[in-house]
């Protein structure tokens, strides 16, 4: 187990390297396309929302439904706007997008950012917030598992309106397109991604023109777009309003993306998607619906598709079928991310992290975490059997992380930029307020499936913080074991033990340069020989996303230059996957005080620990077991540090937790 520093500010160098192409200037092509990029990836899931958001809204077997009426219309498309105005275009667009981690955004980015800034006094508060954050990063996990199966199921639904008779296809053909899409995973969207882009662009085309065609019918919709109309509904009717809200989440989920994917894109070209495509199709589309639904109410069942002419509808079908799949393939593809960035800060085991693009470091693939929703997909599907019942469970997810993100945000922004209070208590606390209301109204459905992504947040919140907490148990049991690193070296500088010397280099994988690895205790002591060049490595996570390879080592001398021992710290972004062969060619003779590291045929050594559970009252005994179940789905430590497996030997040690 190797050190993951994630406390320690990264130094002022510490920056993507000059070559990231976020960071150098871009003509009008590269521009253009990281702008289609953005809309291929970004904006699946939200920019899907028409599918199913109104005729959830009125839907009559909601627990809370929504009586039909004009002045409801009004008042719910006038809520759409101003929500995607005051979440989307202001909050995350016009400002949390510009507090990032070098680039990257996210909620995982703001629990790093908050950990730099909450020194001293602030401490107590940081470790609040980046332990709310953790919960935030788990309701994600949750999203993740039910946006595929609401995407995909409310797409196929759209058969009912093509031919009533293939309604009993709908669930297996569901299936079919999620175990399609899960397995499709391992290879990556290196293949199909660049078509990402142009098909969401015909998928936001055709919401415009369907929703102009709406709007044509009954212009008068455009009224909504004043704000007293969702003013009077929401304080007029606040009996039926307040649990609409709970619906109107639906209209603005895949927020988090936006900001989520910011180091894939850049911020510039994500907002100019938003603000000049997918916020005016998207607003045109539920406009467009609701003016048909002011025409006639038969028209809330399936209100996306009647849109469309009926020659158009199988097409449209086609389209959003397709459309949903991309939706899910980004969400699943952040699902991959929080998880590689929450095992690198320490909250998750090592997972096997797959990486499917040479060309952009974003594209990876976890197995365990596919496999993982692709069943919790495929159960949700079959126990919910409608998009309509799913959607209920939906938005508690969604707003739950919302709320969470903003709370850091005004953290960060009170810290990192010294915002002046009354602005952050006007401006910043009537946001939280708006967003806190659409928490309380979820929490209405909690008895009617919104208890599911609670569920799934807890326990995966739960595992990583036992993890967490589990990680420096056995980290602390170690440092006892290993002992002071230089207190060992100088014992063998004194022939302590006695040990013959064999020709090669060892390289003995560590978790820092305090304590001295246990496989080379065991070197020494077992079998009394040592190597004519012994290096001691920590892989370090750094809290950026990538190391520049000048800044990547650190090599230390231990005190004496002239012995053939020396330390060497490898520095790694948590957004990368550490290659330690490749990091040791970067050591110069200079730095390893004019000596010329021999790693050609160079042996290297890994400290394997077994878990136990013990007496001791480190944890509670169900978390004990927990955390070693968890250790189970650990990765093999050779390949996530890319050792050659036939110059890798384990030593094994058992520990009680």
């Amino acid at each position: 187990m190797t050190a993951q520093s994630t406390a320690v500010p990264a130094g002022p160098g510490l920056a993507p390297p000059t070559n990231d192409p976020r960071r150098t200037s871009a003509g009008g092509a590269t521009r253009l396309a990281l702008v289609v990029g953005a809309l291929g990836i970004v904006y699946g899931d939200i920019g899907t929302s028409p599918i199913y958001a109104l005729q959830t809204i009125f839907n009559p077997a909601d627990p809370h439904p929504v009586p039909v009426t004009i002045d409801n219309v009004y008042g719910i498309i006038s809520l759409i706007f101003w929500s995607l105005m005051l979440i989307v275009t202001i909050f995350y667009v016009g400002f949390a997008m510009r507090t990032d981690n070098d680039g990257e955004g996210g909620i995982m980015a703001l629990i790093t950012l908050i950990r730099r800034h909450s020194e001293g006094r602030g401490r107590k508060t940081g470790f609040f917030l980046a332990g709310l954050g953790i919960f935030g990063a788990a309701l994600f996990l949750g999203d993740s598992m039910i946006t595929p199966a609401i995407s995909v199921l409310s797409a196929v639904e759209g058969i009912k309106t093509v031919n009533p008779d293939l309604e009993t296809f709908i669930i297996p053909a569901t299936a079919v397109i999620i175990v399609l899409l899960f397995a499709f995973q391992r290879k990556g969207t290196a293949v199909i991604g660049r078509w990402f882009g142009p098909i969401m662009i015909a998928w936001f085309t055709a919401l415009a023109v369907l929703g102009l065609g709406g709007i044509t019918r009954n212009p008068e919709i455009l009224r909504a777009l004043s704000p007293t109309y969702a003013i009077d509904f929401l304080f007029g009717h606040f009996h039926i309003a307040f649990f609409a809200l709970a619906a109107v989440i639906l209209t603005f989920t895949g927020a988090e993306a936006l900001y989520a994917d910011m180091g894939h894109f850049g911020r510039k070209p994500i907002s100019r998607a938003w603000l000049f495509m997918v916020f005016p199709a998207l607003l045109l589309n539920y406009m467009g619906q609701g003016a048909l639904i002011l025409d006639d109410t038969g028209n809330i069942s399936g209100s996306f598709f009647l849109l469309a002419p009926e020659w158009g509808r199988i097409p449209l079908l086609v389209l959003a079928a397709t459309a949903t799949v991309i939706a899910s393939q980004a969400v699943i593809s952040g699902a991959f991310s929080v998880a590689a960035q929450a095992s690198e800060l320490g909250y998750l085991p090592r997972l096997r992290v797959a990486h499917t693009s040479e060309h952009h470091y974003g594209q990876i693939y976890v197995p365990w975490i596919n496999w993982l929703l692709m069943v919790s997909v495929l159960t949700l599907v079959f126990a919910f059997r409608t998009s309509e019942s799913l959607a209920f469970a939906y938005g508690m997810a969604v707003i739950g992380t919302i709320v969470i993100v903003t709370i850091l945000f005004l953290y960060l922004a009170r810290k990192r930029w010294n915002t002046p209070l009354w602005i952050l208590a006007s401006g910043g606390g009537l946001l939280l307020a708006i967003n806190v209301t659409f928490l309380a109204a979820s929490s209405t459905k909690i008895v009617h499936g919104a208890w599911l992504p609670l569920l799934i947040g807890l326990t995966a919140f739960t595992v990583m913080i036992t993890w967490k907490r589990g990680r420096q148990v056995v980290s602390d049991e170690r440092e006892r074991r290993e002992g002071p690193l230089r207190e060992f070296v100088e014992k063998m500088r004194r022939g302590e033990p006695k040990a013959a010397q064999v020709p090669g280099t060892g390289v003995y994988l560590g978790r820092g340069k305090d304590t001295a690895p246990l496989a080379l205790r065991a070197a020494l002591e077992l079998n009394h020989a040592r190597y004519a060049q012994t290096i001691v490595l920590a892989v370090q996570t750094e809290p950026v996303p990538r190391v520049p390879d000048e800044e990547r080592i650190v090599v230390d001398d231990l005190g004496d230059c002239q012995d053939s021992v020396i330390h060497v710290t490898a520095r790694f972004g948590y957004a990368e996957t550490p290659d330690v062969p490749r990091a040791l060619r970067l050591v110069s003779p200079a730095q390893a005080e004019g000596r010329k590291l021999r790693l050609e045929k160079a042996t290297y050594f890994l400290s394997t620990i077994q878990l136990r559970c013990g007496p001791e009252p480190t944890m509670a005994t169900w978390r004990k077991h927990l955390f070693i179940a968890t250790s189970h789905i650990t990765s093999d430590a050779a390949e996530h540090f890319q050792l050659p497996r036939d110059r890798t030997i384990i030593v094994g040690s058992h520990i009680e937790v």
